[in-house]
């Protein structure tokens, strides 16, 4: 089927969302919403594995391992990522 899953968070919630493999970091985002796709600027990723090795997102920053990508980034399955969009 070739589906894969990305992870955004907040204060609130953590949410899961399903999107086909392949998609790059603005794709993913127009599966949130229209807008978020059309004013991408930005997307600080991390995986979930080294969330999970790691324990926190600042020991994830710590390692080198959250990373800001640009337009042309494939979302990749486990991905958490924090999106920057324009007004």
């Amino acid at each position: 089927v070739h589906l894969i899953n990305f992870f955004t968070s907040g204060p609130d919630e953590v949410r899961a969302w399903t999107i086909r493999k392949g998609y790059k970091a603005p794709q993913a985002a127009g599966c949130i919403h229209t807008d978020f796709e059309k004013k991408f600027i930005m997307a600080e990723t991390m995986s979930f594995a080294d969330l999970k090795e790691l324990g926190t997102e600042t020991a994830v920053k710590a390692a080198g391992k959250y990373r800001q990508e640009g337009k042309l980034y494939e979302v990749l399955d486990g991905d958490i990522i924090f999106y920057k969009f324009g007004k």
